[in-house]
């Protein structure tokens, strides 16, 4: 295996976790979104289900931090990659911000194409 196969092999990599990590925030707010509207069908008091409630928002806390630390393991093999002088390497989305580390990755389409089927399907309506 060459120098350019194994970059490309961990930069697939980095590219699939993101978006893993992304779609496991897009499910478990969807969950949560889910928990709210079947108490709401369901005419359930707001105590119902809080404790499971707050456990799935402790999830996407939890996801939160986790999507923080690959975004940075990000930044960081950018800067060894560039140390090591292999030049420059794109893997997934070539619309990247240079530099700007805090947005992340832009969604996969079928990301996308989720949450606005998701927004069809159970709009939000504000009190």
């Amino acid at each position: 295996m060459d120098r350019t196969e194994v970059v490309a092999s961990v930069a697939g990599d980095l590219y699939a976790t993101e978006c893993a990590v992304d779609a496991a925030i897009t499910s478990a707010t969807t969950l949560v979104q889910s928990m709210i509207g079947a108490r709401t069908l369901l005419k359930a008091s707001p105590v119902a289900g809080a404790v499971s409630q707050a456990k799935a928002i402790e999830a996407i806390t939890a996801l939160s931090a986790a999507r923080d630390a690959i975004v940075a393991c990000h930044a960081e093999l950018a800067k060894d990659h560039r140390r090591m002088g292999y030049g420059v390497y794109n893997v997934g989305p070539m619309d990247k911000p240079d530099g700007d580390w805090g947005d992340g990755p832009p969604p996969p389409p079928q990301v996308e194409q989720q949450l606005r089927t998701i927004q069809a399907a159970r709009p939000i309506r504000v009190a």
